[in-house]
């Protein structure tokens, strides 16, 4: 029996690849500036230099643009991996003690507050007034919560933490708010390191303080 296989063609999927950056790159800018809800799709198309048709083709719907968006930023790249397998996540675990894990965690926290510090804001501002915003604000609020359980249960493993992991979560899922990094940083004009030890000293205090 004889099975066609379908040919996929390197260069086609680059093509493709630099497309969806190219949509991505401009919802970045308009999303922001703008604005969510005075940005159309056919002025996303414009800027990225594609068909409207493509934007459609690539991303199905506004909301799903704003959605992948968010994502992106959030990582740094378009590869389909679980937050869990990345890379900071493997350093953390392998880390001793609870200023270590939560010194590697800020440096990775003032990378991407940093890269997504514009879309973010231009997010929750959205989603004021914007149902699918709104639902995409939530899902990020909830995604976060969840990832910081995860991580409170990792800095409970070093035995220094003396909250309970509920309130631990609470603790690091507030911190970790990129609207701290937009006020001390962007607002404020804090050093970077300022910034990172900012989280590790006061995270590091609550957590370790009796409950």
């Amino acid at each position: 029996m004889t099975v066609n296989r379908r040919y996929v063609s390197p260069r086609r999927e680059e093509q493709a690849r630099q497309t969806r950056r190219a949509i991505l790159d401009a919802a970045a800018k308009l999303f922001v500036d703008p604005g969510y809800a005075a940005t159309p799709l056919t002025a996303v198309a414009a800027e990225a230099g594609v068909a409207v048709q493509t934007v459609y083709a690539v991303f199905g719907s506004k909301r799903q643009l704003l959605s992948d968006l968010v994502d992106v930023t959030l990582v740094g790249d378009d590869e389909r991996m679980a937050m869990a397998e990345r890379s900071f996540v493997t350093d953390i675990r392998g880390l001793v003690g609870l200023r270590t894990k939560l010194t590697r965690y800020a440096r990775h926290l003032a990378e991407t507050h940093a890269r997504q510090v514009y879309v973010i804001l231009a997010l929750a501002s959205a989603a004021t007034a914007d149902a699918d915003a709104a639902a995409i604000w939530r899902k990020n609020i909830e995604d976060r919560r969840r990832g910081m359980a995860m991580f409170a249960a990792d800095l409970a493993a070093t035995g220094e933490v003396q909250v309970s992991q509920e309130r631990a979560a609470d603790v690091l899922w507030l911190a970790q708010d990129v609207r701290n990094y937009d006020w001390l940083v962007r607002e404020r004009g804090w050093p970077v390191e300022r910034f990172e030890r900012w989280f590790v000293d006061g995270v590091a205090a609550v957590l370790g303080a009796p409950d």
